[in-house]
């Protein structure tokens, strides 16, 4: 019997390895920082355990979504990466893979997302799109914006308000306080990121938070940390939630006075740790959530 064919440029399994870096599948902090909060707007919609059917399909939305994300990024930026220490090896970038490979592997990861959507209801179909919209804009804004992490803080918050559509076929006020409190935190963790590639930007050209903030930029993240926190502490005290929930916000925030402490020198390495952990700050406080509503 003949051997399978092989697609361009390697085996099946190079191939693939090569599709797990195009969507970032060793850095799971990446689609964490989105889960998180959407999973807390899904308990406290549902005041606790929203079922295990809606608790998938946003799961795994969420992490589909993101990897398509991350095609859309890199393919909007490939002229850009080659010249940033940090993403000069990446698929497109390095010319592993081509632009058409690489929107036919996210056109794919947007179907089966859009596919989980259906499953839920009219009103979360219908956010969807806005989702979808953002995402794609969001890495042109780089070349015009002096902000672009707001426009990624409203791509990665959209699933908070799908999330309360989902459970309750409505998006209340409470919701959108804790889209604004997750826009606060992507602005917090993102400019984080940013400033590990400030010089890189400097000379390419691009814009980003770091930049705009100028020798503001750790003030600029904590501030942005403080008003994250006061967002999400204020839908719990409209919502009655207690001790453990609140537990979990002071938890939150120790850590983002860790992380302040970490990027208060600027180096490299410190600000990049200091982004790979926000995702156990989203942790903690879904976590306190979750013990609020069990242990009641």
């Amino acid at each position: 019997m003949p051997a399978s064919p092989e697609p361009s440029g390697g085996g099946w399994r190079a191939r693939g390895a090569l599709y797990l870096d195009l969507i970032r599948w060793n850095r799971p902090q990446g689609w964490l920082l989105p889960l998180w909060p959407t999973l807390t707007a899904m308990w406290l919609a549902a005041k606790g355990f929203p079922g295990w059917p809606l608790l998938l399909i946003f799961t795994a939305g969420t992490f589909l979504m993101r990897s398509a994300g991350c095609v859309v990024n890199d393919v909007a930026d490939r002229d850009f990466d080659r010249h940033v220490q940090r993403t000069a090896q990446r698929p497109l970038t390095s010319g592993r893979m081509g632009v058409k490979e690489a929107l036919a592997v996210g056109g794919v990861l947007t179907l089966a997302a859009f596919c989980l959507v259906l499953l839920t209801n009219g009103l979360t179909i219908a956010l969807s799109f806005g989702a979808l919209a953002v995402s794609v804009i969001y890495p042109f804004t780089k070349r015009f914006f002096s902000m672009p992490q707001a426009v990624l803080g409203v791509a990665f918050s959209f699933g908070l308000p799908m999330a309360y559509a989902a459970v309750r076929n409505e998006v209340p006020a409470e919701a959108w306080w804790l889209v604004l409190g997750n826009l606060a935190w992507v602005l917090a963790y993102d400019t984080e990121y940013a400033m590990v590639d400030r010089n890189d930007d400097l000379k390419i050209g691009i814009r980003t938070s770091a930049i705009t903030l100028g020798r503001f930029d750790v003030v600029g993240v904590m501030g942005f940390y403080a008003l994250c926190l006061a967002c999400w502490g204020g839908v719990g005290r409209h919502l009655g939630l207690g001790a453990f929930y609140n537990a979990g916000l002071a938890l939150a925030g120790a850590q983002a006075l860790w992380h302040g402490w970490l990027i208060h020198r600027r180096e490299r390495d410190d600000c990049f740790k200091a982004f790979r952990l926000n995702h156990w700050l989203g942790m903690t406080v879904w976590a306190g959530a979750v013990l609020d509503f069990a242990l009641r």
